[in-house]
């Protein structure tokens, strides 16, 4: 599914009790400056969704119409602290306000025009976001900008692409994985994925190997938290992706399901686990590693996980059992908890979390 530009582009205005209450200090102060030097400054991305769906935003980011070299100068002359220079290559500088981070894009256009106002320059940025609920931008007035109905598309629960699929993922290929993990954040059971567009992921899902492993396993991991992580692996398994994402090409999807089930408690499983329940060997768990860059504590757990599932209820059985894991092989206790909730030991869980670390002095 895609969507083609809308004519009416300020679908709406937020009323003042909606929208007023993000205007903090530092975003009035960014907005003063911005205006200091005759550039537009827009509220964009997951903000502006959450303000749409009356919930507070966690974090705001924006955009401009100043380029980055402006952007850097701008803020220098303003005594604004910059952090993550790393995002300057794509277009976003970093700002730190009163203990406050800020991202700033700038609008990805072939040419600047010397009207700041010019709609024709959020439309073209809007055009090369990926979905049409990214494709929103809210002004300091609280009008909405919506140029590819995302305000409907994100009433409906609805995950599309902007324009269309094809242009849209080739791309980025990142942008198959943001595709499901917005339907774990924005959709409801039952997930009603549009045919046309899986046929194109599936086609283009081999583009995926030539995306670096840091940005694919920021993605699945945000899959993996999701409420609908199973739903949303076993359709991407029907697409033939995991084995471009350091997985393999046949996961394990019994033992997934099981994992997936498995917590009944509080605590969520660690992505990492749900990510090796589709593995079947402490091989295929370094190759993952190997792809995904993963963390010291996300290797080290991974490995310990799939070398040790098989164990329990066999070699381990009662709380002593874990307990000399930790006492005897110094195994981190988060590595054995999570091993309990992994293998739906739902009350080993607590009895080992609650334990003080020692064993109890034999009775004389």
């Amino acid at each position: 599914m895609s969507r083609n530009v809308t004519v009416d582009t300020t679908v709406m205005k937020l009323d003042n009790a909606q929208f007023e209450p993000i205007l903090t200090k530092e975003v009035i102060q960014l907005r003063g400056i911005f205006r200091k030097y005759k550039h537009e400054l827009r509220i964009v991305g997951g903000a502006v969704r959450d303000l749409l769906r009356e919930v507070e935003p966690r974090d705001i980011d924006f955009a401009t119409t100043a380029n980055v070299y402006e952007m850097k100068n701008i803020f220098y002359k303003e005594n604004i602290y910059m952090i993550n220079l790393k995002g300057e290559k794509h277009g976003t500088v970093t700002v730190h306000i009163n203990n406050k981070n800020f991202e700033i894009t700038t609008l990805r256009i072939q040419k600047r025009l010397e009207d700041a106002t010019d709609p024709s320059m959020w439309q073209t940025d809007a055009s090369k976001r990926d979905l049409t609920v990214n494709a929103m931008f809210l002004d300091f007035n609280g009008s909405l900008y919506d140029f590819f109905n995302g305000y409907n598309d994100l009433l409906q629960k609805r995950v599309v692409f902007v324009d269309d699929a094809f242009s849209r993922i080739t791309e980025d290929y990142l942008r198959i994985l943001r595709y499901f993990r917005f339907y774990g954040s924005l959709a409801e059971e039952p997930f009603q994925y549009d045919e046309s567009t899986l046929k194109i992921i599936k086609a283009y899902a081999a583009g995926l190997s030539v995306i670096s492993g840091e940005r694919i396993w920021s993605e699945l991991k945000k899959i993996l938290s999701s409420t609908y992580a199973k739903e949303l692996m076993l359709e991407m398994i029907e697409c033939d992706i995991p084995q471009y994402c350091g997985l393999i090409e046949k996961p394990n999807v019994n033992e997934f399901k099981r994992a997936c089930s498995a917590v009944k408690g509080k605590s969520n499983l660690n992505p990492i686990s749900l990510a090796v329940a589709l593995l079947n060997n402490v091989m295929q768990a370094i190759k993952m590693h190997e792809r995904l860059k993963l963390t010291a504590f996300e290797r080290d757990l991974s490995f310990f996980i799939i070398q040790e599932r098989d164990k329990v209820d066999k070699t381990y059985i009662g709380l002593n059992d874990y307990q000399e894991i930790y006492l005897k092989r110094h195994v981190k206790r988060e590595f054995i908890e999570e091993l309990l909730k992994y293998s739906n030991k739902e009350n080993l869980y607590f009895a080992f979390k609650d334990w003080d670390g020692k064993l109890n002095a034999p009775e004389e």
